[in-house]
């Protein structure tokens, strides 16, 4: 008896687990930020890997601090403002289709970034970024019909990268540093329990945070004067989740309270062309691969129980970006930027989650940059990303199960984003290194 008791507690354990992270396609899904330079975004990141963003391009290729001499600090302030609505279609349960649709499930955020570069000599630079490069934040209303499979989702990231870059001769620099990242997330969502009514059902929560190091690499060649070529290389973060489990059974909660799993981030290759087409217009190309199809098949292990408890099949797909941008100097002072972006999501219908229903999107961007004087320069950048309206389809064997609650849901959704910035020069750049002395015998 007491084995069959142990044996239903152990199962039991891990069908809540299983419930707990079947709704994290928030956990490893299209929740990448690269809203970290308020320049860059004015052109939607067209031209990023060459420097188009300044100094704050180091996220995509380390290598651009050559581009700057001196001292320079850029600081970067970005809104993120999504709204998404999930309306219950037909094929959801029917005793969850009654309780009704998501509402607006997008919670905005600030997104705070910062990059540095301080010159040597004419050969070598040091710099430094800090940057969220993945985050998340969604919460439907407490009951709808969808509650089984998500009630809230916050993914928070912070990396700090110190690079090295050297300038190998006047058309080609290198540059590279370690990723120091933290990642944390907290997942909710309705927990069923026989003889409640849906709309009564308690709330569990899975909470994780790991620290993870990666690097990042690229190179820059300017071949002739108006014309800059940039390719980058963010690598995977390898991050070991350990995580809490609250739940509404007592009798579940010693068994149940631990887990881990692991997790590599996807690792992402940029590159960007910048053209000068005048003295005072610039043409940027930009292309980015991000590696989510890496994350594959998640496994979910319970640390009081020691074992596998459950996986999640993830199989996302990879995303590409492909953007197009220009710049016109009005004057000395003032500068205008647009530019064009069509990015395909790693998720579709085969894995499209309520806790993020990603989609292809398209984005309209435009920015502008005002030289206050000889050191100090402010930026301000506007997109509208228009995103496909997309099915979802969970439970019913998809991707995971909570009992025999199938939901079916139609989604509509769009970003704005507003971003402002500024980059200030701290003095001159260093004198040259000197010429060693040649002496005649």
């Amino acid at each position: 008896m007491r084995m069959k008791t142990l044996l239903g507690v152990r199962i039991g354990a891990a069908a809540l687990v299983a419930t707990l992270m079947g709704g994290t396609a928030a956990f490893a899904g299209a929740f990448g930020l690269r809203e970290q330079s308020t320049q860059a975004q004015g052109q939607a990141f067209a031209g990023a890997a060459a420097g188009s963003g300044g100094v704050s391009s180091m996220f995509w290729n380390p290598a651009v601090i050559t581009m700057r001499p001196g001292f320079i600090a850029e600081q970067n302030l970005t809104y993120i403002a999504p709204s998404a609505t999930i309306a219950t279609a037909p094929g959801t349960n029917p005793v969850f289709a009654r309780l009704g649709d998501s509402g607006d499930i997008g919670q905005g955020a600030a997104v705070p970034a910062g990059a540095n570069s301080y010159q040597v000599n004419d050969r070598l630079w040091l710099g430094i970024a800090t940057d969220a490069p993945f985050g998340l934040a969604t919460k439907p209303n407490q009951v709808w019909a969808g509650e089984a499979y998500g009630r809230s989702s916050r993914i928070f990231s912070l990396a700090i990268n110190p690079v090295v870059a050297f300038k190998v001769n006047e058309w080609l620099s290198v540059g590279a540093g370690p990723n120091i990242e933290y990642f944390r997330l907290t997942l909710r969502q309705a927990t069923p329990i026989p003889g409640l009514l849906p709309q009564n059902y308690p709330s569990s929560f899975l909470k994780g945070e790991s620290w993870g190091v990666g690097f990042t690499a690229g190179a820059t060649v300017t071949p002739w004067e108006g014309t800059a070529f940039g390719i980058g290389y963010r690598s995977s973060v390898h991050h070991d989740i350990d995580g809490s489990i609250g739940v509404p059974i007592l009798a579940l909660a010693p068994v149940a309270g631990q887990v881990r799993a692991s997790l590599n981030t996807p690792d992402k290759l940029s590159v960007g062309l910048t053209q000068a087409v005048s003295p005072v217009a610039r043409v940027s190309l930009g292309f980015e691969w991000d590696n989510w199809s890496r994350l594959g098949t998640v496994g979910i292990v319970s640390k009081t129980l020691g074992v596998p408890v459950n996986a999640l099949p993830l199989n996302y797909k990879d995303g590409f970006l492909y953007s197009i941008g220009g710049e016109y100097d009005v004057n000395p002072a003032l500068t205008l930027r647009a530019g064009f972006g069509y990015e395909t999501s790693p998720i579709d219908f085969t894995n499209r989650s309520v806790r993020l229903p990603d989609g292809d999107r398209y984005s309209a961007n435009v920015g502008a940059s005002y030289r206050w004087n000889d050191r100090l320069t402010l930026n301000i950048a506007y997109s509208h990303l228009f995103l496909d309206r997309s099915r979802l389809l969970a439970g019913l064997g998809r991707d995971y199960n909570v009992g025999n609650i199938a939901f079916a849901g139609l989604v509509d959704s769009s970003v704005d984003i507003v971003s402002v910035g500024f980059r200030y020069a701290f003095g001159a750049p260093p004198a040259p290194a000197p010429v060693p002395l040649v002496r005649k015998n």
